[in-house]
């Protein structure tokens, strides 16, 4: 069964559907839009009341708010987007020594342009290695997660340096879609179980983040993490256009390809081991927005993703796998987050609090929708 309004069908992990054929996915993209008023009147009203906010709270500082920068589009938009606002932006970006030379070269652009100070929180390259290559052997999908936690602690870390209350991310529903949850789930618990059980060298850089350390960040700092593209009308084509016109930045050629391990995981790992196709993600948000047509989506996700063949030798290589090795464990029985330790039924204990914190932005409300609630089929 294909949802009737984008293209996730029953094969996809936690999906139901209502009388009408439509999908829970799309249904809670609904909701959200509801409530945020997103690309409306009301999405514009809510976000211009917070970002006076954020200017009444930042006053006499040097900086008002972190943004998260990776190079990617919409990162590098959230820039200009609070400049435009009036802000004073610190940009703030998680190097894992992974990164593509064009997302090097469009932070240099971007905060160059605008005149934006740049805080970078560089890992050690051997360390990081150490841990993509842990998730590689324990067998799961998502295996550049970790990067994704750290840019998280490297944001919240930078907030209390500089002593400021907002942290702004460049995340869209609308343009990135709802990701199943068991596609990329995470947590410091996680992270350091698998690392614990494959890696070799100490996390000494590298910023993982436990949990009394998160509760430190949201409960007692009351960092707030604000989300402007659930409000305001956004655009990816556009906002990539005005980028390349106005800062000369480039196109890395699609999602997350601004990263290679992420590239990697994406484009590679994740189909060729685990079935994993993650361009249905963001073709299923194309269908729901009216950019293309459900037959025109279904046509494109029919088709084997591409994969850069250099990238694939490069990743192996560098991890430090011979073709052998390689093919052993991309052949080796497929795991997932849920055999490994985790922080999953604490976070479900605690829905009410992270209920409460997501409605004061504490954590984003996509944190409390995905981790909060019980998976189908968890152990």
């Amino acid at each position: 069964m294909i949802c009737s309004n984008c293209i996730y069908d029953s094969k996809t992990p936690e999906i139901t559907f209502n009388q009408d054929g439509v999908c829970n996915y799309c249904l809670q993209v609904d909701a959200l839009k509801r409530e945020y008023g997103t690309g409306g009147k009301l999405g514009q009203e809510k976000f211009e009341a917070i970002s006076q906010k954020i200017k009444r709270d930042g006053e006499g500082k040097r900086y008002d708010c972190i943004v998260g920068v990776s190079g990617g589009t919409d990162s590098s938009y959230m820039l200009h987007l609070m400049k435009q606002k009036m802000h004073r932006p610190l940009a703030v970006h998680y190097d894992n020594t992974w990164n593509s030379s064009v997302a090097t070269q469009n932070i240099q652009k971007i905060t160059k342009n605008l005149n934006i100070d740049l805080y970078t929180h560089v890992v050690n390259n051997k360390e990081m290695d150490d841990i993509y290559r842990s998730f590689f052997l324990a067998s799961v999908p998502a295996i550049d997660v970790a990067t994704d936690l750290a840019l998280t602690r490297v944001l919240y870390d930078a907030a209390i340096k500089y002593k400021v209350n907002y942290v702004i991310e460049g995340h869209s529903f609308i343009t990135e879609g709802i990701s199943p949850p068991s596609y990329s789930y995470f947590d410091g618990k996680y992270i350091k179980n698998v690392h614990d059980l494959y890696g070799h060298q100490r996390m000494e850089t590298f910023p993982n983040m436990m949990f009394l350390r998160f509760l430190y960040y949201t409960l007692y700092k009351r960092i707030k993490k604000i989300r402007p593209l659930w409000y305001v009308d956004y655009s990816k084509e556009e906002a990539k256009e005005l980028l390349k016109n106005n800062y000369g930045w480039d196109d890395y050629g699609g999602h997350h390809l601004e990263n290679q391990i992420t590239a990697f995981s994406h484009s590679y790992h994740n189909y060729k081991k685990f079935a994993i196709d993650q361009r249905n993600n963001s073709l299923s948000a194309s269908v729901r927005a009216g950019k293309i047509s459900q037959k025109e989506a279904l046509n494109i996700y029919s088709q084997e993703p591409s994969y850069d063949k250099n990238l694939v030798e490069y990743t192996k290589k560098r991890l430090g796998f011979s073709d052998d090795q390689f093919k052993q464990i991309m052949e080796k029985e497929n795991k997932s987050w849920k055999n490994y330790k985790n922080y999953k039924k604490l976070f479900e204990f605690l829905r009410p609090l992270f209920y409460v914190l997501s409605r004061f932005e504490l954590v984003p409300r996509s944190f409390y929708l995905k981790y909060c609630f019980p998976i189908k089929n968890y152990e």
